[in-house]
């Protein structure tokens, strides 16, 4: 089986879109297990950079279980498997890579919350009034809130019960405390906005407390739709300075090898 690939555009570190390319093409079944992979010089050739960065590339392979080197032959596809989730580096694009987590945010919180009004204890409710109340007390004393409106969405997640959303909601923390940033930092140039978003956060605490599972996913997922648009009406100069510092965050530059 022969595969072709496209010259890589620069920008963005270059061993990572070449092992990005290779990773779509095996798992896609392009490249399948058993196959031997082209040569460093013709794989370079192909992407257009040098074999040094093939080498680099081929070495992410490796370290993800995608690819082995036969002594005196070549490098060879594996099959395959599943693997801890993380994120392709050449996502991060900034506004972009914010408005693409608040959807993953707005499919998990709205089940959440319906969950969440099905299934809280009387204590777990109070958890979730509590950390509510502690994001507007970090706003009070100067901070953004940012690590209190994890909290409090976390809060939620514990009510719902299911241990799977909750270790998802875990892994994704990492991202969702810099989303939650940017999302903020907008916020906070605009009165209108803050007072929104305090409206649509006690909107969800209250569907839940009473026990209104409808009520609590619509009111969830109005408000990931809200914070979408709010980024999306954000000037231009919010994501030149506040938004594309923040926002710089969210994925690291380099996967773990």
């Amino acid at each position: 089986m022969s595969v072709s690939f496209s010259t890589i555009r620069p920008g963005l570190k270059l061993a990572d879109q070449v092992a990005s390319a290779l990773e779509a093409e095996i798992r896609s079944g392009g490249l399948a297990a058993g196959q031997k992979l082209p040569t460093e010089q013709a794989l370079g050739q192909q992407f257009g950079v040098s074999r040094t960065v093939v080498r680099e590339a081929v070495q992410r392979l490796k370290s993800r279980g995608l690819v082995d080197s036969r002594q005196g032959s070549g490098v060879y596809v594996l099959a395959a498997g599943c693997e801890p989730l993380s994120f392709d580096p050449t996502a991060a694009a900034s506004r972009e890579a914010v408005l693409q987590i608040i959807e993953l945010r707005r499919a998990l919180e709205a089940e959440v919350a319906e969950l969440a009004a099905q299934r809280r204890t009387p204590a777990q409710a109070q958890a979730i009034r509590a950390a509510l109340l502690a994001i507007a007390d970090a706003v009070a004393s100067g901070g953004d809130g940012a690590v209190e409106d994890v909290r409090f969405h976390r809060a939620i997640g514990e009510a719902a019960g299911n241990p799977f959303l909750i270790r998802t909601l875990d892994y994704l923390a990492q991202f969702l405390q810099g989303v939650t940033r940017v999302t903020r930092a907008n916020e906070a140039r605009h009165r209108e906005f803050a007072e929104q978003v305090k409206r649509e956060h006690e909107a969800v605490v209250q569907a839940i407390e009473a026990g209104d599972a409808p009520a609590a996913r619509h009111a969830a997922a109005q408000h990931m739709n809200n914070a979408m648009l709010r980024l999306q009406h954000a000037d231009a100069s919010f994501w030149q300075q506040d938004g594309a510092r923040l926002a710089a965050v969210l994925v690291p530059p380099t996967m773990p090898a």
